[in-house]
């Protein structure tokens, strides 16, 4: 099993920055991809960026290439979003998740590739 716990949210205004984070522990090794997702409300969830953290490929939506940058510090188990130019439409509940596969390209932000969820964190951009 994995553990996920998300951190770093909160409000901000548009143009703003966060950074968010997710600790993970237990059996991470198993883990070969992590994504962070996101789901406003009445919406489904949707992926926002990945990284096979074997070599460090990422993945984008195209909502959010360029503003968003997402990264790992492998040696702590740590995943990164680090979020610039916020508009009131990236506000959500965004939440992290890794995968036991090897997952490239545009399979990185499909939920069901996801074996472990964080609780999630809120984000609110204010215009």
């Amino acid at each position: 099993q994995v553990q996920l716990v998300e951190s770093g949210g909160g409000s901000v205004q548009a143009g703003g920055s966060l950074r968010l984070s997710c600790a993970a522990s237990g059996n991470t090794y198993s883990t070969k991809s992590m994504a962070w997702f996101r789901q406003a409300p009445g919406k489904q969830r949707v992926g926002v960026a990945g990284i096979y953290t074997r070599d460090g490929r990422t993945y984008y939506a195209d909502s959010v290439k360029g503003r968003f940058t997402i990264s790992t510090d492998n040696a702590n188990n740590i995943l990164y979003l680090q979020m610039n130019s916020l508009k009131p439409e990236d506000t959500a509940m965004y939440s992290c998740a890794a995968s036991r596969f090897n997952l490239v390209s545009a399979t990185t932000l499909t939920p069901s590739n996801y074996h472990y969820w964080g609780r999630g964190i809120q984000v609110t951009v204010s215009s």
